[in-house]
């Protein structure tokens, strides 16, 4: 079946494109729909352009398109994005982890940088624990693609990914959406506006999103794969000159799903040790309480100083918190039982000058962080009767001046420069020993007990300073068309593995330094006919890339975080959309991509030395294919609009990590979804049924791997979503 989807995904996007063609060329173009790139305005560049006109390679959702493909989180962004891993990470509800054509971070321990940033309205987000964010109140989701060093600073060596929440309206208005689905799912999404004067206005909007789990405990009966989640966001917008705007808005998110322990992939020894017959059921003995929470306060406010000139400013603080528990082994004994808790806070301003002339445009400014994240883990091994507790903390410090500037150099031809530079200060604790007892340590209120072995205890400093340049060269070809080519650098920080074990890795305590990205890219944007469409082809050089390893040891679980070389990585996209007739557009991504390691230096505790082993790795969570393909049919109905969306999307083959394992690789896999969506006349009320997953495919989206007696043979996945239907109304007031 995959290869006939992969089959018929290509075939689609070829269709598209040569039918398209031949429909420009014996007929008149026809007015797209609104997902025509010169309809679509993004701020990639930090500022308002029409989408064909920037020369880097996005992908742009509206809330349009995310209400008709039945989107509920940012995940999503995976199905209908080439070359994009979007997932919840393993052993979590709402941890995200994001890969941009084969490079981003998989491990979200605090003080180790995501590889793709996420912002939220432009604010950066430093912390991936809560940033599986539900989608709801929202205008339009960026998807900017290959490294953002000049404008968007340090982690974004694979790209960014922009979440913009609507401005309030300038009427009084409200919507309540509620929604029942497979699995007992209650949604509850509610949002509104209220102008006090012709000048300021309040809103808020609220989430409570409810769902019995996949699976269960079959050791405590607890739901497994479930969601518990209540989000609201308030805001108030004042504008008291057409050219002065100001922004305020709190929001919260509290997760009270139960924690995800994985599925076993292979037999242990013991009661409770088996294959459980559902992916999604566990007998996990650690416990089932699980909590997160998230805040952000956030202050925008932009003046049009003059015709030309316009300040910016933007001042956001967040905090998280994370308590959870992590069962590795996957039985009711404490074999490999992890406790953890996670902390972080952060404080960030920029202040932009952005300013537009006849044959300049472009912005300047200075971005600050100001940021702490910590926590502590237990690794309980029961069959050594012993727990390792690893605490720390890692303070940082950012600072950048950055400029990007477009010259149109005649009518046709333009160029784009742009140039960051940012200094990094961390300073890095690290706590790890071993306590006799396979109980919880001190450092998560365990017994009080003198450590049997101390293997870590430092406290280091460190400043990461970088250049991200970048350069593009665009040509109108027509009024529709666009082609570019650009090169483009970015670094993601250095810093302090937070699991370092002195003991093995003597040279941890120096930490590992910054990972940078070289991007050649050329592409092709516009509008051909019917045809909206936009593709690209890139090269990356990835430098000093970062690799956490964690591999079973005597006594214990090495951990590394090494600058382990470099690999190439080159590929191609290209996505659109294909307006057929009046009531029927088709939708298309497909990307491509080839990746491989050029060199990867492993420490061998054996010899105590650094070996290359290229020829034995590969690089994770980088499928060479990945498409989609939906259509999407709008036809009236009892007076009202009937919209029908079916869709399939495509992932290939996939490593888990960057050492091939054949029992937690992830073969290809489809995924077909189906939504209607029927609006009154009034524009009023809707009603809507969304299908996923309509094959009811089983898919990996993490694992673990602990082999061997000491750990019970600890070989644990965790997987997407089943089949769900679900059923929703809509009314505004």
């Amino acid at each position: 079946m995959n290869r006939l989807v992969k089959t018929v995904l290509l075939a689609g996007a070829a269709w598209s494109a040569l039918s398209a063609t031949a429909i420009a060329q014996q007929a008149p173009a026809q007015d797209p729909t609104v997902t025509a790139l010169d309809e679509i305005i993004v701020t990639a560049r930090r500022r308002d352009e029409q989408l064909k006109d920037v020369p880097v390679a996005v992908t742009a959702l509206s809330a349009t398109r995310l209400e008709e493909t039945g989107a509920t989180d940012i995940t999503t962004l995976q199905q209908q994005t080439p070359n994009a891993t979007v997932q919840v990470a393993r052993g979590s509800n709402s941890t995200l982890i994001s890969f941009i054509r084969g490079v981003g971070q998989q491990d979200p321990l605090w003080g180790f940088e995501p590889g793709v940033g996420l912002y939220v309205d432009d604010v950066y987000v430093a912390r991936p624990q809560a940033a599986v964010l539900d989608i709801f109140d929202i205008e339009r989701i960026e998807v900017l693609r290959g490294p953002q060093g000049s404008l968007y600073g340090r982690n974004t060596v694979g790209g960014a990914i922009k979440y913009v929440t609507s401005r309030l309206s300038q009427n009084a208005e409200a919507t309540i959406r509620g929604a029942y689905g497979s699995y007992n799912q209650v949604d509850l999404i509610a949002s509104g506006s209220v102008p006090l004067t012709d000048s300021f206005r309040v809103g808020a909007a609220f989430a409570n999103l409810t769902r019995d789990g996949y699976g269960s405990n079959l050791n405590t009966g607890a739901e497994h794969y479930d969601k518990d989640v209540t989000a609201f966001r308030v805001s108030a917008e004042f504008t008291p000159r057409d050219e002065v705007f100001f922004r305020l808005a709190y929001d919260r998110t509290q997760d009270d799903s139960s924690p995800r322990h994985g599925h076993r992939e292979v037999a242990g020894v013991g009661p409770g040790a088996g294959v459980p017959g559902s992916v999604y059921d566990t007998y996990a003995g650690i416990g089932d309480e699980n909590s997160v929470e998230s805040e952000g306060l956030s202050f925008t406010g932009q003046v049009d100083v003059s015709e030309n000139w316009t300040f910016k400013a933007i001042a956001a603080w967040r905090e998280g918190r994370t308590d959870t528990v992590i069962d590795f082994d996957n039985t009711p004994a404490p074999t490999l039982d992890i406790p953890a808790y996670y902390a972080d806070e952060q404080f960030t301003a920029e202040f932009q000058f952005q300013f537009n002339y006849d044959r300049i445009q472009g912005v300047f400014g200075l971005f600050y962080l100001d940021g702490s994240a910590e926590g502590a883990f237990d690794t309980i091994l029961g069959n050594a009767g012993i727990v390792i507790g690893t605490g720390g903390v890692v303070d940082t410090e950012s600072v950048a001046l950055f400029a990007d500037v477009n010259l149109d150099l005649t009518e046709r031809l333009h160029l784009g420069l742009g140039i960051r530079w940012t200094e990094d200060t961390k300073t890095g604790t690290v706590f790890r020993a071993n306590y006799l007892g396979a109980t919880r340590s001190p450092l998560l209120g365990g017994t009080p007990r003198a450590p049997l072995l101390l293997r870590t205890d430092y406290t280091n400093k460190r400043t990461f300073d970088d250049i991200s340049p970048r350069i593009a060269l665009s040509y109108d070809f027509s009024d529709a068309i666009t082609g570019y080519a650009s090169w483009s650098s970015g670094f993601k920080s250095g810093g302090f593995d937070m699991r370092g074990d002195a003991v093995f890795t003597p040279d941890t305590v120096n930490g590992y330094n910054p990972e940078t990205v070289d991007s050649y890219e050329i592409g092709l944007k516009g509008r051909a006919g019917p045809l909206s469409f936009s593709s690209s082809i890139f090269y990356n050089e990835y430098q000093d890339q970062q690799v956490t390893t964690q591999v079973p040891a005597v006594g214990g679980i090495a951990s590394f975080v090494d600058n382990v070389g470099q690999s190439t990585l080159y590929g191609a996209e290209f996505e659109g959309s294909l307006f057929l007739t009046d009531s029927l557009t088709a939708n298309f991504a497909i990307g491509y991509l080839n990746s491989e390691f050029d060199e990867f230096l492993r420490y061998n505790l054996t010899t105590m030395a650094y070996e290359d082993i290229s020829d034995l790795v590969v690089l994770q969570n980088a499928p060479e294919w990945t498409g989609y393909f939906g259509v999407t049919w709008r036809s009236d109905l009892a007076g009202g609009e009937l919209v029908v969306t079916p869709s399939v999307s495509y992932r290939g083959d996939f490593s888990q990590f960057e050492f091939p394992n054949p029992i937690l690789d992830q073969d290809a896999y489809a995924l077909v979804d189906l939504s209607l969506i029927w609006t009154a006349p009034s524009e009023r009320w809707s009603v809507g049924l969304f299908g996923k997953n309509l094959t009811d495919e089983e898919y990996r989206v993490g694992g673990y791997n602990f082999p061997g007696a000491l750990f019970n043979d600890s070989i644990i996945g965790y997987y997407g979503p089943p089949r769900t239907v679900t059923g929703s109304i809509q009314v505004k007031f």
